[in-house]
Parts: structure tokens; C-alpha cells; sequence
């Protein structure tokens, strides 16, 4: 016992003479300066490698956003006529089957829809309800003669009082959407 309270003084005798002879005024020596410091670029400065600066840079034309592809069809009354004839793209090259599609297409319209289209489609939202928004169509409405592509088109630019959601939803979500939109209407 007496051993070890022996060991344990030299111990701390060893670690107070190491520590008392170290000058406290100037640094210790940097085994890996690399690390501690850091290349500095001043922003916006020209570089060897960047001639236009470090500011940020467009990008290369003809480039577009991961996980995106471009609509092309252009926000005009025939536009959305174009955009009738289209069908979902989700049925024929999706791994998630048609089910699956649906259950998520339904989630999304909760979230994003039924506030003021209501839970079944016949624009009895909760919104239209307590009529803060007024005119929301049902989409059984024979004079809106709605199909997938229209309710892709509508959600991509957004058609009178209604915005656009492609800011909130990606392509695939709101082809999802727009086949569960497709549902309603068949259950209406």
C-alpha cells in the first residue's frame, strides 16, 4: 500500500517539474501546423485555379438540378390542353407499384390538397368550409373535364387563386398526386 502512495508522488512530482518548466509566454511546438493553420481565401479574390473568382459560379448551360427533369410544356391555355393527352409516366418505368404510388399520392394530398379541395375531392375543404377561400372546384365537375396531365399541369404552374406546388413537391410526387386526384374523381 505504501508502494503505491510512493509511486503516485513521483508520479505527480515528475508531471510539476515538467509542467513548472514550461513558459507559459510563448507556444508549444506544432507537430502538424497544416492542421492548426488553415489557408486563408479572401472571398471573392482571384485564384490560380478559379479566374473568375471564388465568388459562386453559374452553372454549366444545358444543366439541370438532380432529381428534377424539365416539364416543357409551356404555361398557356394550349399548354394545358397539350398536357391533357399526357399520361402518367409513374405506370411504366416506377418501381413502386400502383398501390404504393397511391398510398403516397394520398399522404401528399392530405398534406398539400385537402385544405381546401376536401378528403374526397369535392372541394369541401376545410379552407372553403369556414370560407376563408371561395370557388374550389369538385373534381367531378364535367365543365373542368380534369385528367392526370391537367392536374400535373395545374400543380406545376398553378391555375387561378391556386399557386404553384412544384417549390413544395418533386416531379414524381406530384404525378403521384395527380393519379390519386384521378381516384377521387372516379369515386365521386
Amino acid at each position: 500500500m505504501m508502494d503505491n502512495f510512493k509511486k503516485l508522488g513521483w508520479l505527480i512530482g515528475i508531471f510539476a517539474l515538467l509542467t513548472a518548466c514550461a513558459d507559459k509566454n510563448s507556444p508549444n511546438y506544432q507537430y502538424m501546423p497544416n492542421m492548426y493553420q488553415p489557408v486563408g481565401y479572401e472571398t471573392y479574390e482571384e485564384v490560380d485555379f478559379l479566374p473568375e473568382g471564388t465568388e459562386a459560379q453559374k452553372p454549366v448551360e444545358n444543366t439541370i438540378m438532380r432529381g428534377w427533369m424539365p416539364y416543357g410544356i409551356e404555361n398557356t391555355p394550349e399548354g394545358k390542353e397539350q398536357a391533357r393527352l399526357l399520361s402518367s409516366p409513374l405506370v411504366a418505368n416506377d418501381s413502386l407499384t400502383i398501390a404504393e404510388n397511391e398510398a403516397n399520392g394520398s399522404q401528399l394530398y392530405t398534406i398539400y390538397c385537402a385544405i381546401c379541395h376536401g378528403d374526397k375531392g369535392n372541394g369541401q375543404g376545410y379552407l372553403v368550409e369556414r370560407e376563408k377561400i371561395l370557388g374550389v372546384p369538385s373534381y367531378d365537375d364535367a365543365a373542368r373535364n380534369i385528367t392526370v396531365g391537367t392536374a400535373f399541369h395545374t400543380m406545376e404552374y398553378g391555375l387561378n387563386s391556386m399557386g404553384s406546388y412544384a417549390s413544395q413537391m418533386n416531379t414524381k410526387e406530384m404525378w403521384q398526386v395527380s393519379q390519386y386526384v384521378m381516384k377521387l374523381k372516379s369515386e365521386l
